[in-house]
């Protein structure tokens, strides 16, 4: 169980949060992050398979918990707005294969923005921060 919650962790990581991908990456830190994350769920996965739950049950419970202060994903955030407000961009981004790259780097020009707005799943949808979302790429982009 820990080596498939493992796996899954990372993967959710990788494709949600690139920018802690690079971040662990570089400070030759993933291991000790993942096996952190998977032990701390560990006494959950106990409970759950002494409930008798299912197996692809207590994957996804523990995915969410570890994954809980990763959420929203600001990466696919950005991303979104870059192809629905920006697509000329977003695609020209995809062909050439900078676009991961591209997102990053407007997570971290970004912080600001998310930060006053206490970015989370409550306010996602928030029109204010969209639109300071849209004025920063927009910037960014030109």
């Amino acid at each position: 169980m820990q080596s498939v919650l493992t796996e899954k962790l990372w993967a959710y990581i990788v494709h949600n949060n690139p920018d802690l991908m690079i971040s662990l990456q570089e400070d030759y830190s993933v291991t000790r992050y993942l096996e952190e994350k998977v032990n701390a769920v560990l006494p959950m996965v106990e409970q759950l398979l002494g409930e008798g739950r299912a197996p692809y049950i207590i994957e996804e419970l523990c995915l969410n918990a570890m994954t809980e202060e990763l959420q929203p994903s600001r990466y696919q955030y950005i991303r979104s707005v870059i192809e629905e407000e920006f697509n000329g961009d977003y695609e020209r981004m995809k062909e050439n294969g900078t676009l991961t790259y591209e997102v990053v780097n407007l997570i971290e020009t970004c912080k600001g923005i998310f930060s006053d707005f206490d970015f989370n799943s409550e306010n996602e949808t928030n029109r204010h921060l969209r639109y300071a979302i849209i004025g920063q790429v927009h910037d960014y982009l030109a």
